[in-house]
């Protein structure tokens, strides 16, 4: 599913490679966990980075026998800044023992882990790089809107008239307030009008799946 030379590149490293095309996010992830002979699994993409304080925290879980998984804050970066301190973080599980956990195969997108055990939350973070660019925000909106729709549709869900027209200043009220988004200034402003956009789509599509 690689396209961005990851395979080229780990060749140069003399690496043990599997190849798998494309099956969707979750079920990739799944086969890759598959593959994982440690006890301790990290999930990180390629867009991602571990924080120095979350690198001690990840040591000082494995010789922890009473945790089982991390549940870490991802600090998304926008257009090359970092969200302000005080800005609520999404915390994803990301780090888990291989037995204990694994993905949900019924979502599309911005797929999650269940881990079976005890759970820390940590303070060190995944510093996310995805969205240096309002372009590739978009075009990740626009992606991602259309997976959540057919999963949704699969789902035996309804896109309403309500959701519509509500969606987008609930949406921008969440981002740009709960979530102090406004403490990062016009960066703030915009992603969350960006976000109300994902999530206007997301309801849109539905409906286009529908009608169908």
């Amino acid at each position: 599913g690689s396209t961005d030379n990851t395979i080229e590149i780990a060749q140069e490293f003399n690496c043990k490679i599997y190849h798998q095309d494309w099956l969707g996010f979750a079920k990739q992830k799944q086969l890759a966990l598959s593959y994982c002979q440690s006890e301790w699994v990290l999930n990180l993409d390629g867009d991602e980075v571990v924080s120095p304080l979350l690198k001690q925290e990840i040591i000082d879980c494995v010789n922890n026998n009473g945790i089982d998984g991390l549940d870490i804050p991802i600090e998304d970066y926008f257009l090359g800044f970092p969200p302000d301190k005080n800005s609520k973080f999404n915390y994803r599980i990301r780090f888990f023992r291989k037995l204990k956990g694994g993905y949900d195969l019924g979502v599309e997108v911005h797929e999650s882990i269940s881990v079976q055990g005890q759970i820390k939350r940590s303070k060190g973070c995944i510093q996310h790089y995805g969205e240096n660019s309002i372009f590739v925000k978009i075009t990740k909106s626009n992606q991602y809107s259309e997976l959540k729709a057919i999963e949704k549709a699969k789902k035996g869900k309804k896109a309403s008239l309500l959701k519509l027209v509500l969606v987008i200043p609930l949406t921008f009220i969440k981002s740009y307030f709960l979530r102090r988004a406004i403490l990062n200034g016009k960066r703030g402003f915009i992603v969350s009008v960006l976000n109300s956009y994902y999530a206007f789509l997301k309801e849109a599509k539905l409906y286009e799946q529908n009608i169908k």
